[in-house]
């Protein structure tokens, strides 16, 4: 949209612009610690091992939490078992047609994919083995996009779909060469160079999502998601944990300054706090020389935050906030 458009209610877009990496260094994983198991009732602890004796190979160590368990049994899979004992069950293995990290190869049309396939999960002895749902590709840190499913909008069903290189990149390439759409994208060239900024996403570690926006199955945008309390932003405002940032464009000349923009804003916004409940604030840092974004923002339930300075470009900082999303 470009910037000088005077809609008052226009569809504008919100690059990441200035240069600003969509795959930084990863952060530190978070750790768990593990509680000493409860004593018996009565007060008494667990039998004492009789004096002598080996240690037992089939039996967890002493205080022993789930977790220390699980590593525990994962360790016996992988020591050589005895003459004539029955060989570990296999671990899981990754579904077959996925790669880590990435999208299916090249999905067949604007719908959502199977759902997740099941891999057991390590049990304690004596306890059943149980199933959880094995993590999809696309999922990473902003969850499974694909089985969000719709959301009702005056315009249509909106879907989020994940981008598939095969199938999108010609169409994304054309809306990144509007020169609306790069004088705040800056990707405009030849496909190599959009191909380059989707597989820095689709090939790192999950924490920023290309996405397909569609109408009643109709391409009509692109939207990416990511954890803006793990990118570099984060520098740059009181990041909190799980906040969750937007950048988008609408691409079609004919569907700006409508209010689809601002439509669509809202019901993606309602999508990440729906499905991401651990994310109180979905964000976003248009250029401060975008005012028709920043007027999209605002008519979606946004609020200004902050004038912040990223590399290459002054931003507003705009907020949508869990507390307020069923008032603004």
């Amino acid at each position: 949209m470009p910037p000088t458009d005077p809609a008052p209610d226009p569809d504008a877009t919100t690059g990441p612009g200035g240069g600003r990496g969509t795959t930084p260094t990863a952060a530190p994983a978070p750790y768990a610690s593990c509680p000493a198991a409860d004593a018996a009732p009565g007060g008494k602890g667990p039998p004492a091992p009789q004096r002598g004796a080996p240690p037992r190979r089939d039996a967890p160590p002493e205080h022993a939490c789930d977790d220390t368990v699980d590593l525990w049994l994962s360790a016996l899979h992988d020591t050589p078992q005895p003459a004539g004992a029955a060989p570990p069950a296999p671990h899981p293995r990754p579904v077959d047609g996925l790669r880590a990290g990435g999208a299916a190869a090249t999905p067949p049309a604007y719908e959502p994919g199977p759902g997740p396939a099941a891999h057991a999960v390590t049990a304690r002895p004596g306890q059943a083995r149980r199933t959880a749902p094995f993590p999809p590709p696309t999922a990473g840190l902003i969850g499974d996009v694909e089985r969000w499913g719709p959301a009702t909008t005056p315009f249509g069903a909106f879907r989020l779909v994940p981008v598939a290189i095969q199938r999108d990149l010609s169409l994304l390439t054309r809306w990144m060469n509007d020169p609306s759409v790069a004088a705040f994208w800056e990707l405009a060239g030849p496909e190599d160079i959009t191909e380059r900024h989707l597989r820095a996403q689709l090939d790192g570690d999950g924490r920023s999502l290309p996405c397909l926006g569609t109408l009643d199955g109709v391409p009509i945008g692109y939207w990416e998601l990511y954890r803006a309390d793990l990118d570099p932003l984060a520098r740059h405002y009181p990041a909190r944990p799980h906040d969750t940032g937007l950048h988008l464009l609408i691409g079609g000349v004919a569907d700006r300054g409508r209010g689809i923009g601002t439509a669509l804003l809202r019901a993606v916004a309602d999508l990440v706090l729906d499905h991401r409940p651990d994310c109180g604030r979905v964000v976003a840092e248009p250029d401060l020389r975008n005012t028709p974004s920043i007027a999209a923002f605002l008519g979606a339930g946004f609020r200004f935050g902050a004038e912040v300075a990223l590399p290459g470009k002054r931003a507003a900082l705009m907020v949508r906030d869990r507390a307020l999303r069923h008032l603004l």
